[in-house]
């Protein structure tokens, strides 16, 4: 059975503000996800200014190094439009019937958390399910109705003096007044330029006050509507008037409208408010509190989306304070759920959905019941003929109770030797045979291997549907109980990885690893990893024991040599640190064989 994967968090917009907070996130080792449509704000402009250690940067420069930064710590970047978002329970934050159900977690309503989850779809039909939201989708500048001034947007139509105010230093600047900022603007750019004129439009007169001040400062007014723009070798050179008269000028200052890009917000509850300044409202967004979280629980907001006048290096910094209270608000949601469970293993309380141990997070597994997401099979190679039982019984309980005797019994990390390998392949079906606590179905899910994980111990299956759970890949991981020495997966795989299938029961190893090759499909590799010798800190009883070279693996294979390639056979070594923290270094034997 597999499961939608819940994201920790879905980013939506991938400019300053969105990439700033992804990175803090990815740092946090959070599964997180950004959603960019590739149209941010400023990309008419040729550069950002006023970014300390950027200054001067193209946006899609600034943007691309982000990317590739964010993307070094294991963030997904998705080139993709989000139409809607919704509630998965809802009403965010609730629990009750639905995914959450039965999990522990808190509704807590403080700072914007609580267990919410949300489904996000996204333009080409795909929908990611998330915990929380960070939404950066900035604004969209709705500009005056004046021929020739759309076209020349970020060139020399601006706004902004602190983002292109040096740029037309000494140069003949106009303003056109739209709204009651025009003086205001006309001063600002008057310390960059003695040529300033304000062309009045249609806001009306100036105020006696503001034509005083501006006279006072050699500022110009032209009464008249502007017809429209001249432009000459692809530059502003005039102003036109209904009147006829051109008034020659170099650079146009103008005050758009500032729309929030939120309509997908919609189904969420969250719609923009006036954006006020001066008693005059400027444009929407959507209004939030002084860390960004919005007034839906699980949803925060950063950048121009809620702070119209942020500029690029202020809307970085705002989705990092945005990210960091949303990190706190996770972790809170965690060690809530942390506590229910514990406090579920007193004895005469009910036992928790999950059979989990403290050291694996459950986050999602809602609605699951105890095996729930164990499938048992027969497979394709049940050597009893259907007849016998599927998993011998003492073997079964043997790796249960090694298992539950620990709280966690593996590192959690994937095998150096797979990651090696596997690095370096494109993502295809793999079979994990003895997934353990589930660290390589785990990485090779987040590498977007499609991925079928195989034990016989019930404790270990449902560690590792834990584990892929609270890595937010649980969709791409179908859980099987197997004993191996009975029964065999279905099916052919691109990847099968045997890591270490050596055990100290009764198994048939070399049938096992026959049944592994046929599994493999054409094209497809088949990774053995065993032990080459007892580890340092291993029993002195042990050193005795003598493990098969990888040429007695070979050939315990029995491949066909026109059927079959092989690319590995050696011993690498690799430092390890044992049980008691003693270091030292671990012999293993690798065979990598590859069907043609």
């Amino acid at each position: 059975m597999t499961y939608p994967v819940v994201h920790d968090v879905v980013v939506v917009g991938g400019g300053a503000a969105g990439l700033s907070g992804a990175l803090a996130l990815g740092r946090f080792r959070r599964d997180v996800v950004v959603v960019d449509g590739g149209t941010p704000r400023n990309a008419p402009a040729d550069h950002v200014h006023n970014f300390l250690t950027n200054e001067g940067v193209p946006p899609d420069t600034l943007y691309a190094t982000g990317r590739a930064e964010v993307a070094r710590y294991g963030v997904t970047l998705l080139d993709a439009t989000v139409t809607a978002a919704h509630p998965l329970d809802g009403v965010p934050g609730a629990t009750g019937a639905g995914p959450t159900a039965g999990t522990g977690e808190s509704t807590r309503p403080a700072g914007g958390g609580g267990p919410a989850r949300f489904a996000v779809t996204l333009a080409d039909g795909r929908v990611l399910h998330a915990r929380r939201l960070l939404v950066t989708t900035g604004l969209v500048d709705e500009l005056p109705d004046v021929p020739g001034l759309a076209g020349r947007w970020g060139r020399d139509v601006l706004h902004c003096p602190y983002c292109h105010g040096w740029e037309v230093r000494d140069q003949a600047v106009g303003v056109l007044a739209t709204g009651p900022m025009a003086a205001h603007q006309a001063l600002l750019f008057r310390q960059l330029t003695d040529d300033v004129v304000v062309f009045t439009h249609t806001a009306g007169p100036l105020s006696a006050d503001e034509a005083e001040r501006l006279a006072a400062r050699g500022v110009t007014v032209v009464d008249g509507e502007v017809a429209e723009l001249e432009v000459t070798a692809d530059r502003l050179t005039g102003v036109r008037l209904r009147s006829g008269r051109v008034v020659p000028r170099e650079a146009l200052v103008v005050a758009p409208r500032f729309a929030a890009r939120a309509a997908f917000l919609a189904g969420l509850g969250l719609t923009p408010e006036d954006f006020v300044v001066g008693g005059h409202a400027f444009g929407d967004r959507i209004a939030a509190d002084a860390s960004g979280a919005a007034g839906v629980p699980g949803v925060w907001v950063a950048g121009n989306v809620t702070d119209p006048q942020a500029t690029v290096i202020a809307a970085a910094a705002a989705g990092l304070k945005a990210a960091a209270a949303l990190n706190a608000d996770l972790i809170a949601e965690d060690t809530d759920r942390a506590v229910a469970a514990r406090r579920a293993t007193v004895p005469g309380q009910a036992a928790p959905a999950y059979e989990r141990t403290g050291a694996v997070d459950d986050r999602a597994a809602a609605g699951v019941e105890r095996t729930g997401n164990v499938v048992e099979r027969t497979g394709a190679d049940d050597r009893d003929g259907g007849q016998a039982a599927a998993v011998d019984e003492a073997t079964a309980r043997h790796w249960d109770e090694l298992y539950r005797g620990r709280e966690r019994y593996w590192s959690g990390r994937p095998n150096p030797h797979l990651v090696d390998v596997a690095g370096a392949l494109p993502p295809g079906t793999a079979l994990d045979l003895g997934c353990g606590e589930g660290g390589d179905a785990v990485w090779l899910a987040r590498q977007g291997w499609r991925v079928t994980a195989v034990d016989v111990s019930t404790a270990a299956l449902q560690r590792s549907a834990a584990a892929v759970t609270a890595a937010g890949v649980a969709a791409l991981v179908d859980f099987q109980r197997h004993d191996l020495a009975r029964t065999f997966p279905a099916g052919e795989f691109d990847l099968v990885s045997a890591q270490f299938l050596q055990s100290p029961l009764e198994f048939p190893r070399a049938e096992v690893l026959r049944a592994a090759a046929r599994a493999v499909a054409p094209g497809g590799r088949l990774l053995v990893v065993e032990h080459g010798a007892v580890p340092p800190w291993g029993n002195a009883a042990h050193h005795h024991i003598r493990f098969p070279t990888p040429q007695e693996t070979l050939a315990d294979l029995d491949l066909d040599p026109d059927g079959w390639d092989v690319e590995r056979l050696d011993a690498p070594q690799r430092q390890a640190t044992g049980p008691d923290g003693q270091t030292g270094t671990l012999v293993d034997h690798l065979v990598l064989v590859r069907r043609r």
